[in-house]
């Protein structure tokens, strides 16, 4: 059985950082490229940043650039994401992912319950 655990999550004040983990298990960990998405309320689920198998490409939305950075260790089946600089528009669930290396929700075929973080202005 496929499963991916997200925690980090919380609330915090704008500017401050925070770092989301995600566990997998029941996959071939380093045969997929893994991804953070998030879902703001009302809104559909976007991609935030996502790395290939070996950890060799990252890429990022537009929204999270010089702010965010994806990391994976691939010896403990854990995806990462650091956040900096947080503003309220960062609000959001936010789920890893496991699949090809995309920024398309539809090319990741195992998905986390999500963990929530809320930026207080």
């Amino acid at each position: 059985q496929v499963q991916l655990v997200e925690s980090g999550g919380g609330l915090v004040q704008a500017g401050d950082s925070l770092n989301v983990s995600c566990v997998v298990s029941g996959l071939k960990f380093d045969q997929y490229a893994l991804a953070w998405f998030r879902q703001a309320p009302g809104m559909e689920r976007e991609f935030v940043a996502g790395i290939d198998w070996f950890g060799g490409n990252r890429r990022y939305a537009d929204s999270v650039k010089g702010r965010f950075s994806i990391d994976r260790e691939n010896g403990d089946n854990a995806l990462y994401l650091q956040m900096n600089e947080l503003t309220p528009e960062d609000t959001a669930i936010y789920y890893c992912a496991a699949g090809l290396d995309s920024d398309l929700t539809q090319r990741y075929d195992f998905w986390g319950q999500g963990t929530r973080v809320t930026v207080s202005a």
